[in-house]
């Protein structure tokens, strides 16, 4: 791995959440500077009533540009945009909150096509406010896909023992079995296979759920949707010489994950990925967007508006997330 420290540009969030708690708590970690150069996007007068709120005794610098950035311990370097007024409160579903959440996103994407970052680290927003301000989307990642030019990207969850991509995520059941198709499903494992060697896997070891309970047991339940929709896809990625298997049952498939036989779970929708990776804890997942032409981490949690501003939100999920970002961006090609 080169020594080369890279610069992740993490985004402040929705600023009535414990996004700007969980910044100012991670950034006085040691291991963060040791593992890349953090640079915060968001409001500078937020992170100090943050810094407040969590009794921490880190600085907040404001810069205008990345090349004013210093990177010491200590002293949180933060692009201000200046939109959060002094007396939003915690806690509270706000338009203008949520506009400055998209604001955030939308300079971190500017910055990272100048080359001025090297990933994209983001906490969490709330979509009710993201669309109260004006921009409706369902989340991170179909917000960064539409910014970027990008037509279709995954959402990959990390954790301890476990990786999982997502074939569909944000859409009804329903509609989400009727999207999935061979040229979905192949084009995920693809990215979900990139991502992993990128990562330093030489050969990853992937596993793909199926639809139906059992797989479909040979036709026993469901319509033939795991022949229809997925065997095609992983027989030509066998093929072309990726180490794939399935369709296999979800419930199974998940347990030999965590026990080591596979790299990558392949999940055919939402809640069959998200399940498995919540139950091993919220501070232990990281929400990975695959696809991108820049690598993007985020915390696998909400904003916790019933905690926001209380001091007591749990950091470890954003420091996974920029671990995981400094791993993946300093890999890159």
């Amino acid at each position: 791995m080169s020594n080369y420290l890279p610069i992740i540009g993490i985004t402040m969030g929705d600023a009535s959440g414990v996004g700007p708690e969980i910044i100012v708590k991670s950034l006085t970690h040691d291991i963060v500077y040791q593992q890349c150069r953090p640079l915060v996007i968001g409001d500078a007068r937020r992170l100090e009533q943050a810094n407040v709120i969590v009794g921490g005794s880190a600085k907040v610098r404001r810069i205008k540009d990345a090349s004013e950035a210093r990177y010491e311990a200590g002293i949180i370097d933060c692009i201000d945009l200046d939109l959060i007024p002094d007396d939003l409160p915690f806690g509270e579903l706000s338009p203008i909150a949520g506009d400055a959440a998209y604001q955030y996103i939308a300079r971190a994407v500017q910055l990272a096509e100048a080359s001025q970052i090297d990933a994209i680290c983001t906490a969490p927003l709330n979509k009710e406010a993201l669309h109260a301000g004006g921009h409706k989307y369902p989340g991170h990642t179909e917000m960064l896909a539409h910014l970027t030019n990008v037509d279709e990207v995954s959402m990959m969850l990390v954790a301890p023992q476990l990786r999982v991509i997502h074939v569909t995520t944000h859409i009804g059941i329903i509609d989400a079995i009727r999207k999935i198709e061979p040229g979905l499903v192949q084009r995920t494992i693809e990215r979900g296979n990139a991502t992993l060697i990128k990562a330093g896997i030489a050969r990853p070891r992937i596993g793909v759920c199926g639809i139906n309970p059992h797989a479909g047991e040979n036709g026993l339940f469901g319509y033939g949707e795991e022949e229809e929709k997925i065997i095609p896809a992983v027989k030509l990625l066998q093929e072309r010489g990726l180490d794939v298997t399935g369709p296999l049952p979800a419930d199974t498939l998940f347990f030999r994950a965590g026990r080591g036989d596979f790299d990558l779970v392949v999940a055919m929708y939402h809640d069959q990925g998200h399940g498995p990776v919540k139950v091993l804890g919220l501070e232990a997942g990281v929400n990975v967007t695959v696809g991108l032409d820049v690598i993007r981490t985020s915390v696998d949690h909400g904003t916790a508006f019933d905690i926001a501003g209380k001091g007591i939100a749990d950091e470890r999920s954003l420091l996974e997330a920029l671990r995981q970002g400094a791993e993946l961006a300093t890999r890159r090609g």
